[in-house]
């Protein structure tokens, strides 16, 4: 129980750290109205998840991550998103060499994103 437990509160928890870490860069960089719209953002989506985990199965199994069909639904969710950011960000990167720029810093997260698939890809072989 104390483990399930522990699971739900991974993402809210994480939430409010992220929120954290809005304020603290917002406010160093003199940005106080991201600062606090970014944390009030964040802990809002901790209390939402928080609140709706016992009502809104989908959110229950992405909190605690038990239920097979929600993580494989999360998996080819993820998929389709990291699918669309690619694209999006070779068109930027497309855009910005046609403009005659140097096409940074999308050709940076191009290849991190083309370098984290083949480790993944290797990895996730060797252990398979």
């Amino acid at each position: 129980m104390k483990t399930r437990r522990a699971t739900e509160l991974t993402v809210p928890l994480l939430s409010v750290a992220i929120g954290v870490v809005y304020l603290v860069v917002g406010l160093i960089g003199g940005q106080t109205m991201f600062a606090f719209v970014g944390l009030g953002i964040m802990l809002a989506l901790a209390v939402v998840l928080w609140l709706v985990r016992g009502r809104s199965e989908t959110v229950k199994g992405l909190l605690d991550r038990r239920d097979e069909r929600i993580n494989a639904i999360d998996l080819t969710a993820t998929a389709y998103t990291a699918g669309v950011l690619i694209l999006a960000l070779l068109v930027a990167f497309v855009v910005s060499v046609a403009r005659g720029d140097s096409g940074a810093p999308y050709y940076w997260l191009l290849a991190l994103a083309g370098i984290t698939y083949l480790v993944a890809l290797v990895v996730l072989r060797l252990r398979g």
